[in-house]
């Protein structure tokens, strides 16, 4: 009896990848980067935001302490204008400036405006974007003391929520203050002395 040989094909193994395969794992790879940029972008934009309230919260403590080192004299540093962002560096030994008060608002302004670090000839960087400051008296005439609220604002990178606390730039960041930034800080007085004509107020 003879046997016919056998007419299956023999399987080939496959090898190696198709163009298919690979423009997909490309796609794949080029997401993941995208994402991965986008991630480095917003923590850039974080890691901003953080140093600028860093410097926020050290200019605001300095005018603080400038206040309680000047205690009995706490009303001249009430401001009208925001000091810093819109004026110019100032000279603090100037001859018009001829008290404690005027020469704080002096060095703060100019804290605010960035002086104590430059780029280059006469570019300002040592404080936030945009940077101003208030000093608010909140003062009640029948409370036997003084308050008084120190506020420092900048402009943010994001918008946010405008911040409720403070009046102090109110315009100058846009028109719905979203990207405004606040910092504020509350400098309670007691009373030095007190009013001959009302023993329960303060001079």
């Amino acid at each position: 009896m003879l046997t016919l040989p056998s007419r299956h094909r023999a399987v080939r193994t496959q090898r190696g990848t198709s163009m298919l395969e690979v423009l997909i794992a490309i796609v794949i790879v080029v997401v993941g980067l995208l994402g991965l940029a986008g991630l480095q972008a917003r923590i850039n934009l974080a890691e901003l935001e953080s140093f600028q309230r860093a410097q926020a919260i050290v200019l605001t403590q300095d005018m603080v302490d400038r206040i309680n080192a000047n205690r009995k004299n706490a009303v001249s540093y009430v401001t009208t204008t925001p000091l810093g962002t819109g004026g110019t560096v100032a000279d603090c030994s100037a001859a018009g400036i001829t008290t404690m008060a005027l020469r704080d608002q002096c060095e703060w302004s100019n804290a605010l405006l960035g002086a104590a670090e430059t780029s280059g000839s006469s570019t300002q960087v040592g404080a936030m974007i945009g940077a101003r400051g208030c000093v608010t008296d909140l003062s009640d005439a029948t409370k036997p003391y003084k308050q008084y609220l120190v506020a420092v604002v900048w402009q943010g990178l994001n918008p946010t929520v405008a911040p409720g606390a403070t009046t102090c730039g109110s315009g100058s960041y846009g028109s719905n203050d979203k990207t405004r930034r606040a910092m504020v800080a509350n400098v309670v007085v007691g009373c030095l002395q007190n009013n001959p004509a009302n023993p329960n107020l303060c001079l």
